[in-house]
């Protein structure tokens, strides 16, 4: 069983508390940008073992020293939990 979508109201509350996220219809997505592509390819080393233990994954699209990441619970068609929990330890990472 896929877990809950979440409403409006918890997204947009949700949405305030990330650091560069932003809705894109039932995604959230931010951009982050490295000094070189080996600092950009070890941040993704960095968010691979704590999205495969919370068993979610993001898109992730990579040039050079520019990454994207894309969080949407597939199996439920839109943003849940999982999306805002995953992209809360991702922002951990970054800081």
């Amino acid at each position: 069983m896929p877990p809950a979508l979440l409403d409006e109201a918890s997204i947009d509350a949700r949405l305030k508390k990330l650091n560069g996220w932003r809705r894109d219809g039932d995604a959230i997505k931010r951009e982050l940008h490295f000094d070189s592509f080996m600092d950009a390819i070890a941040f993704i080393k960095r968010i691979a073992p704590l999205a495969d233990a919370a068993d979610h994954h993001p898109e992730l699209f990579n040039v050079y020293d520019r990454v994207e990441l894309t969080l949407t619970t597939h199996d439920a068609g839109g943003l849940t939990a999982k999306d805002f929990d995953l992209a809360e330890a991702i922002d951990a990472v970054v800081t």
